[in-house]
This record gives C-alpha cells, structure tokens and sequence, in this order.
C-alpha cells in the first residue's frame, strides 16, 4: 500500500523558436519562479540549467482518471529554446497494484493532451513578443513519472525488482494485463539507487521512482523528455530542409544562366541551417551535470532509454548534409557569377574592337 505519492503526466511542445525568459517573466508576473534543481547531494556550482527555466503555476481543471483525479492546478516550465513542459499531479495513495491502470489511462490520453495544449496556447497569448516566431508544433512527447514517497509498511528498495517486479513493469510499460518474463526483465533493467532505500525505474514512456526527495531526478527527467521532443523537431525540420535543399540541386532548364536567382534560395537556407544549428547547441547544453555523478546516471539511463544518442547522430549527419548542399550551392552561384562577369569581358572587348574600326566622322 502506497502511504504518499503522485503522479505527474508531463506532456512537452515547442511554441517558439525561442523564448526571452526575463521578459516572460515580467509579464506573467504571478506564480512564476526560475527553477533550479535541488539538489540533496554535494554538486559544484556549475551543475546547474544555462538560463534557468521559467516555471509558472496555473490553475486548472480536475480530470477524473478511473479511480484517480488530478490536482486543481498544474506547472508549466518554459525553456529559453522555444519549448514549453506542462505538469499535472495526480495523488496515487492506495495499492500499488492500481498504478498499471492509471499507466494505461494516461498512456495517450487525449483529454489531457488537449487541455494541456490549451494551456499552453493561453500562456503563449500572453508572452507576446517575448516568444519569437510563435508557433505550436503538432506533436507533442509526453511521460508519466510515478513518484512513491513512502509505503504503508516499511518496505525496502529491493523489493520493487524482486517481489513486485512484475507489477513496476506493468507500470513502466502502460499494461494491465500479465507480461512475460523477458518484458518484466527488459522493463526494470534500466534501474539505480542512491541508497538502500531508493529506487529509480527509467522506461521508454514512464519512470517509476521510489524516492521521498525526488525532485531533482524529476527535474532531470522533464528536461530529457523536453530534449527528446526538441530532437524530433529538429529532426523533422531538417528532413524538410533537405527536400528543399535537393529540389534547389535541381537543374532547372527554365533558369536564365546567370540570373543569379540563386541569392535568396543560399540566403534562406543559410538561415535555416543556422537556426538549426543554434538549436541543437542550445538543446544539449542547457543542463550541466559535471559533478554530481547519480544525476549524470540519471540522464545516462534516460538517454539511453529515449535513444538521444541516435538521434544526436541522425541531426549531426543531416546538419553535415545541409552544410555539404550549401557549399555545392555557393559554388554553383560563384561559378554563375565569373561566367556573367567573363561575358561581360567578352562584350566589353567586341564594343571596344567595334569601336575601333568605326572610321573617325570628320569635325565640322
């Protein structure tokens, strides 16, 4: 029997190409606060978000899920990249037997995912102009993070691998009905503990964390799901600019030779590579965690789990792609330019031939 603990369905949107946190924060004005992790273990200072978050309390609405309802009110943390996490809480005292059914219950739940976009809609009406080029992705990266802060009976860490293996992953898994082995085992292998009381279970769409101070692998968690929705916007964004960038490579037998129209394509696609460039830079290194080695474990787990590595590898390569096509663009339009200017050298040598074998008119 679970004593005290909560859920938090995390559901996170890129709004933005980006977003100016200090003005964000003057004109939310109430409950909003920067957010920092807090830390229970010794870390040097630069473990740290590069800006800090932005976190606002709003109120919101109770939504009945089976047996649990969440809280009246809900966070939203704004990253200074253009993305937006929205955090409910729901209470999940009672059996632990009951979490895989509320897994189940949130697992897609589009009630939440569209109260959550509301939500999210009528902040960004409110930021303004302090979110530049504003605009809502369609997809959303959601998690559920099942915190247990203390069971009815002591009972320890261990248990939740051994004796209750089946039902975390039941949990971790979104899955009511009885999983076999190797999907119990595959669940709860992604697992650490700071101590003999503590556990975290990290899973592709859940965690399971038996922890009373949790909130700093809670904080961790959040930003890597916020990294994974970022990765694939990004990832998109580039698949679209290189079906761009190839029909640019095209030739185009229309096409005055010369005309140098291909300014404007190099100009735009400069700027998309540079915008997408900024955000990958800013996405990886928004959270440092040089120092505080279980947070780092954390993050490693989760990355693994999320497979951030493939997709870093995949965005690298396309950006790689995007700069190759660019240089062979700039050629293309350098090559334009000296066979204008080898013309115009031709042409101005005719005249002045021309010109010379005029015979000379007589003054009057």
């Amino acid at each position: 029997m679970i004593a005290k603990g909560t859920c938090f369905p995390l559901f996170a949107y890129d709004v933005a190409r980006a977003i100016d946190l200090d003005a964000a924060e003057r004109r939310i004005l109430a409950g909003a606060e920067r957010q920092t992790v807090k830390q229970r273990r010794r870390a040097p200072a630069s473990f740290e978000y590069r800006p800090a978050p932005l976190r606002v309390t709003r109120p919101g609405e109770v939504h009945v899920l089976g047996a649990y309802r969440t809280a009246p009110a809900l966070e939203l943390v704004l990253y200074d990249f253009g993305a937006i996490s929205v955090s409910y809480a729901v209470p999940i005292e009672g059996p632990l037997l009951g979490l895989p059914a509320l897994a189940y219950e949130l697992w897609g739940n589009e009630r939440l995912v569209a109260d959550a976009r509301r939500h999210v809609e009528e902040l960004l009406a409110t930021l303004g102009d302090a979110a530049l080029r504003p605009r809502i992705a369609d997809f959303v990266e959601d998690y559920s993070i099942f915190q247990i802060e203390a069971f009815a009976a002591p009972c320890a860490a261990a248990a939740l691998w051994t004796e209750q293996a089946h039902t975390v992953a039941q949990v971790l898994r979104a899955e009511p009905h009885t999983l076999s082995q190797e999907e119990v085992a595959d669940a709860t292998t992604s697992r650490l503990s700071f101590g003999p009381d503590d556990a975290t279970f990290i899973d592709t769409d859940a965690t399971l964390l038996f922890d009373p101070e949790g909130d700093d692998v809670r904080a961790v968690l959040e930003f890597a799901n916020i990294q994974l929705l970022e990765m694939r916007f990004l990832d998109q964004q580039l698949d679209d600019i290189l079906e761009r960038a190839y029909e640019l490579l095209q030739p185009r037998p229309t096409r005055v030779v010369g005309s140098g129209s291909d300014g404007p394509d190099l100009r735009r696609l400069a700027r998309l590579q540079l915008d997408g460039a900024i955000l990958f830079e800013q996405v990886t290194n928004a959270l440092k965690l040089v120092g505080d080695q279980y947070l780092a474990r954390v993050y490693s787990l989760a990355s693994r789990r999320f497979h951030l590595g493939d997709w870093d590898a995949s965005i690298t390569r396309k950006l790689q792609t995007i700069d190759s096509i660019y240089a062979k663009m700039a050629d293309r339009a350098a090559s334009r330019r000296m066979e204008i200017l080898e013309w115009i050298i031709i042409v101005l040598i005719a005249v002045s031939i021309a010109l010379s074998l005029v015979p000379v008119l007589p003054r009057h």
